[in-house]
């Protein structure tokens, strides 16, 4: 079973973590938020952007969480694909984590969530293959375990541990696998469904509901006590807090403004929000 660095204890030193949600397919407004880092006198950047406009990592001591919902509903779905597998790719082991959102979720088992033409259940058979095969990988987790939060899509009101949920979407990609394609492929996408709820329950009355799982829990129904975690999935124009839980997904809200886009930063001390303003500078401040 590859080793997918479940928790920030796996490496050396205390990396910062940087963390990015909700892209969506809007290439433009992530690359606006990750090189807000390079921008600032106090951090050194996470990715650089070369002559092509194409980010590369940038080889300095982070761990960059993307924390699902790469895709659908943007322009340039293939594209923040490519930045993903890039970045994992050019980083050491260990320090680039594309995580599960419901979206992703979608291309495991297209036929439970039922989304006519989004780009995620839309996929050709060899292009899930090959998603699927990400996940058995290591590629693709659904939790990372920062120096004082757990971060997951959507989050969860009971504890869980990063590793237990990792594996879990391991197992579930590796059935669905066997079965694409196949006559019993719908069935084996529905029990999967219900077999690992943690990760793809969508909660009681909709989607979305209370008791869903991490791929769908909307924020509203997230308690103050819940254990500290960052997540995203619930759009916000400014990241809110909500006792130990930060919610961070910002950027499709911003969408059609000047400024608004950017990432959260999570160090042993503190988060933090670097935020990219009207005339391009980066303001930064404390959640």
């Amino acid at each position: 079973m590859p080793d997918r660095s479940s928790s920030i204890d796996a490496l050396n030193g205390s990396p910062p973590v940087v963390y990015l949600s909700d892209i969506h397919g809007y290439l433009d407004d992530a690359t606006s938020a990750l090189t807000t880092l390079g921008e600032t006198e106090a951090y050194d950047p996470v990715v650089t952007e070369d002559d092509s406009g194409t980010l590369h990592w940038a080889d300095n001591d982070y761990v960059l969480v993307f924390n699902g919902d790469v895709i659908d509903r943007g322009p340039a779905n293939e594209a923040c694909l490519d930045l993903m597998w890039r970045l994992i790719d050019e980083a050491p082991a260990g320090r680039v984590h594309y995580h599960i959102g419901n979206h992703e979720m979608a291309i495991l088992v297209p036929i439970v969530v039922n989304w006519p033409d989004a780009y995620s259940t839309g996929l050709s058979t060899e292009s899930r293959q090959a998603f699927l095969q990400r996940i058995i990988d290591g590629d693709v987790t659904a939790a990372f375990e920062g120096h004082n939060h757990l971060i997951s899509h959507a989050g969860s009101n009971e504890p869980f541990e990063a590793k237990t949920v990792n594996d879990s979407l391991q197992a579930a990609a590796e059935r669905v696998a066997e079965a694409i394609g196949g006559r019993n492929e719908i069935r084996v996408q529905k029990r999967i469904a219900d077999q690992y709820d943690r990760l793809f329950n969508r909660g009681d009355k909709s989607a979305r509901g209370s008791g869903a799982g991490i791929c769908w829990l909307d924020f509203g129904h997230l308690d103050a006590s819940a254990p500290p975690q960052l997540v995203g999935h619930t759009m916000r124009f400014n990241p809110v807090r909500k006792g130990n839980v930060i919610c961070g997904n910002v950027l499709r809200m911003n969408q059609g403004s000047p400024s608004g886009e950017g990432i959260l930063i999570e160090t042993p001390e503190a988060v933090k929000f670097l935020k990219r303003q009207a005339g391009g500078t980066v303001d930064v401040r404390e959640i």
